[in-house]
């Protein structure tokens, strides 16, 4: 083997004459020898056997390899150059036919210019066609196409396959022919089209469009369709056609004129053994990829599988090879083959004695020929005490008996389900459990029905969960049965109701017109759009995208006149069981609630009415003392003129100077009068688009007396140009006066001296969350709050006053928030020093709070309407 391996120069000296031998070259082959043979001599007998069998099919091998290489490289070069000549001869052959599409579309495009000009009637356009159709025989019909794809005229030649002809006042039909007409018409150039026909229809056409231009306008096209096989015979140089098999081919692979070559017998034309060439394509331009012209030569050698030398030196080879390795290689096939069969055989018995799943065969006659290792731990009993045994069974319980012997009946008679049926099986121990028996046929190795087989599967435990599900369903059912609330399922764009309770069905029935209505009264989604010409429109639009575990549900508060309740409908979107979207619908009675709400909202505005005259009592003191000045002056006045009659010393000039000011003190009475009045009445809430800066003006014109009655100073600046605000301006007025008073007592509380008795009224447009609204701020001078009632100002009954109520602050706080308002108060400091203390109010403007959401205790605000 050694030797086999070596170069030439390395054979043994026997092979060269001894007279041609130096003394040099017999000591280098005595050196090369020893260690060969050394280590020949290392070897066992049974691999210096194996070696000595194996090197002459080595060098078999590599003279065969030898022999391949050689016939394989002339084979490569023959190969390269015929695709040289078929690429160089295919590539002439589609420019002949490119200069050929060219002419003909520069003549059409002459003859369109003509029919858009309105040079060419429709007479004239079929004699030129005619002309070009009878001169250019490729051209099979040429048509003239308005802009609604309606066929003016057209001319076809007398061997156009009848099907394929165009009638005028006929509408270009729909596919590619459509999609090429739209192209030509948006890019206003001519355009290729795909080729028509099936592999079943003789004459394949190519179209073209032209499109006709009136002055920049579309005006239809002009349609011309060649004839591919016409095109190909006529286009092709005649050497190009008799050196090949030339051929049309479509886009799709679709072949639509020519030749081509049958499938090489010799296997793939890839192989360089292959006696066939490979064919060579390219697209025809101006077509494009559409077009596609393929050409292959056509055979001119045997290839080096037909050389007889070829074959011979194989044949050769292949039987020496063959020979030497029968007898060595079939010792160690049949020990491979013994190998095998023990490796398959404890494979598929471990596989079967790992199962779960128990494996019992009987023969025709109802006897166990087998049973599998989970068959008998199942059962309990042993494999020989199963095996051989007929019926009845050991396994059958004895009350079963009649049951299990009808169903063996049908099982050797073949009509047994192949859904299986469900028994008990009895252990060895006695105990039962559930199982299910699938049956089919034992077929052996030659197709022969040998007996039944059968599969056991133990299913106690999804039995056992069933049940489970079964009676957690029940208790569902139940809980929702017996729910206040009327739950309803629905599909989206199905009128079909998936499940209501029982309260639902009291209300509305079994149908869905109660829940479409409710989801419709609350201004819900129920359906997703369906319009059929919105070809971009999400069809689901409107539905929630994040996840449906993760949506919030939707509700609203709505009246059911045909119940006579309301109604707190609550919706949101779930998967159902089978996959589909549904809304889910609850309906919650709360009219008893809605009925609390409006006493409470009736109430509430009583005791704003009461807060309003409790403010009044507290300020009589200082309102007495705001009208005794009017009326004093009157008295004095009218004294005074009394006393000038009665001397008369007084001239009319002043007697009239005199009635003017009595008159305008009566009229500042009658004022605060009226302001007092007006403050206190009690009148239903009613909110209108009131000017801010009367609202301040009245306020603090009321809060007035009282801060002169404390002597403290008020400066107040309202901004200028401030928008309406959409408010009820007597509960607005009463948030400031009692602002405004709280302040004035918290100063004179703080006993401090004339230069500090100070309250600041601003109000300023600001915005708060990226909503307009109007701040309204009050700051005294006073000593602040204390934390720990900063926590409590705004609870009800809570005061820091020694006789007060506790309830103003409350009032004021759901005043400004049944306004969309916010108010808080924060102490104002210079260091550590407290300076005093700042109530501020904001209230949105009339298009901000119609945006805003209605808080949940909007019902429950004093003075606002449910």
């Amino acid at each position: 083997m050694g030797n086999c391996c070596k170069p030439s120069h390395t054979l043994p000296p026997m092979s060269v004459p001894p007279s041609h031998q130096t003394p040099g070259q017999g000591l280098a082959a005595a050196e090369v020898r020893k260690p060969w043979r050394a280590w020949w001599r290392r070897q066992a007998p049974h691999r210096q056997d194996r070696f000595a069998a194996l090197a002459p099919l080595v060098a078999v091998v590599l003279f065969l390899a030898a022999i391949a290489s050689s016939f394989l490289y002339l084979r490569l070069e023959e190969i390269d150059r015929e695709q040289e000549a078929v690429k160089r001869d295919v590539e002439y052959a589609q420019q002949q036919i490119r200069l050929r599409l060219l002419e003909r579309q520069e003549q059409l495009m002459r003859v369109a210019r003509d029919a858009a000009n309105e040079e060419i009637d429709v007479e004239e356009f079929v004699s030129r066609a005619q002309s070009l159709i009878s001169q250019y025989p490729e051209l099979q019909a040429v048509s003239w196409i308005d802009e609604r794809r309606r066929i003016k005229t057209s001319y076809a030649a007398p061997s156009l396959h009848t099907p394929l002809m165009r009638m005028v006042d006929d509408v270009l039909r729909p596919g590619e022919t459509e999609t090429n007409f739209s192209l030509a018409r948006d890019l206003h150039q001519p355009v290729y089209g795909q080729p028509l026909g099936t592999a079943g229809d003789p004459t394949p056409l190519l179209q073209l469009h032209i499109p006709l231009t009136d002055r920049g306008r579309f005006a239809g096209v002009v349609l011309a369709e060649y004839g591919t096989d016409a095109l190909l015979r006529h286009g092709v140089p005649a050497e190009v056609l008799n050196k090949y098999a030339v051929a049309l081919v479509a886009s799709d692979g679709r072949m639509l004129a020519g030749t081509v070559m049958p499938p090489s017998t010799s296997g793939s034309r890839l192989l360089p053994w292959s006696s066939q060439a490979e064919p060579y394509e390219i697209p025809v331009s101006p077509v494009g990829n559409g077009l596609v012209l393929r050409a292959q030569a056509y055979r001119t050698s045997q290839g080096v599988v037909g050389s007889g030398l070829f074959w011979l030196v194989g044949a050769l080879s292949v039987l020496t090879a063959w020979m030497l390795i029968g007898s060595w290689s079939h010792t160690r096939k049949r020990q491979q083959a013994q190998q095998a069969l023990m490796a398959e055989t404890n494979f598929r018995r471990a596989m079967e004695n790992s199962m779960l799943t128990g494996m019992r065969a009987m023969d025709l006659q109802g006897r166990i020929t087998y049973v599998n290792a989970a068959f008998c731990q199942m059962t309990g009993w042993s494999e020989g005490e199963l095996v051989g045994r007929t019926a009845p069974f050991p396994y059958w319980p004895e009350e079963d008996l009649e049951y299990l012997i009808a169903r063996l009946e049908d099982e050797l008679n073949g009509r047994s389900t192949p859904s299986g049926f469900q028994l008990r099986i009895k252990r060895r121990d006695g105990s039962i459990f559930d199982a299910r028996l699938y049956i089919s046929p034992l077929i052996d190795a030659v197709g022969k029905q040998t007996g039944w087989m059968a599969s056991i599967t133990d299913i106690t435990e999804p039995n056992r969960i069933r049940e489970q599900l079964s009676a957690s369903y029940e208790r569902f059912t139940t809980v929702l049965e017996a729910l206040d609330a009327a739950v309803s399922v629905a599909p989206l764009g199905s009128p079909e109701l998936l499940f209501a309770n029982k309260l639902y069905r009291q209300w509305f029935g079994s149908q869905t017109h109660g829940h479409e209505s409710l989801v419709a009264r609350a201004g819900m989604p129920s359906m997703p759009p369906n319009d059929e010409h919105l070809d971009d429109v999400d069809a689901y639009a409107g539905l929630p995208t994040d996840s449906l575990t993760t949506s919030d549900a939707e509700s609203a508060e709505i009246h059911v006149a045909e119940l006579g309740k309301w109604l707190e409908v609550r919706a949101r979107y779930l998967s159902w069981v089978d996959g589909r979207l549904v809304q889910m619908v609850i309906a919650t009675d709360i009219t008893p609630r809605r009925l609390a709400e409006e006493q409470a909202a009736h109430h509430a505005e009583r005791a704003q009415t009461s807060s309003r005259l409790i403010t009044m009592g507290e300020m009589a003191s200082s309102v007495a003392h705001e009208l005794n000045q009017p009326l004093a002056a009157i008295t004095n006045y009218c004294n005074g003129m009394v006393s000038r009659l009665n001397g008369n010393g007084i001239a009319h000039e002043d007697l009239l100077a005199a009635l003017e000011k009595t008159s305008r003190q009566a009229q500042r009475a009658g004022q605060i009068i009226h302001r007092i009045q007006s403050f206190v009445k009690r009148s239903e809430p009613k909110r209108s688009l009131s000017n801010v800066q009367d609202i301040v003006q009245e306020s603090v014109e009321l809060a007035g007396i009282e801060l002169r009655r404390r002597n403290v100073r008020l400066s107040h600046y309202v901004a200028a140009r401030l928008p309406p605000l959409m408010v009820d301006p007597i509960l607005i007025e009463q948030v400031l006066v009692n602002l405004l008073r709280n302040a004035a007592e918290a100063i004179d509380s703080a006993q401090r001296p004339p230069q500090r008795r100070n309250i600041e009224l601003r109000v300023l447009p600001r915005q708060e969350a990226d909503v307009p609204g109007i701040e309204f701020a009050v700051t005294d001078t006073g000593t602040g709050l204390a934390p720990e009632v900063m926590e409590h100002l705004f609870e009800a009954f809570f005061s820091t006053k020694a006789h007060g109520m506790g309830i103003g602050l409350n009032l004021c706080r759901s005043i400004v928030e049944s306004h969309m308002g916010r108010m808080q108060a924060e102490n104002i400091y210079n260091g550590s020093e407290c300076m005093g203390c700042r109530f501020s109010f904001w209230i949105p403007l009339a298009k901000a709070a119609n945006a805003l959401p209605n808080p949940a205790n909007a019902a429950k605000t004093p003075g606002v309407p449910a």
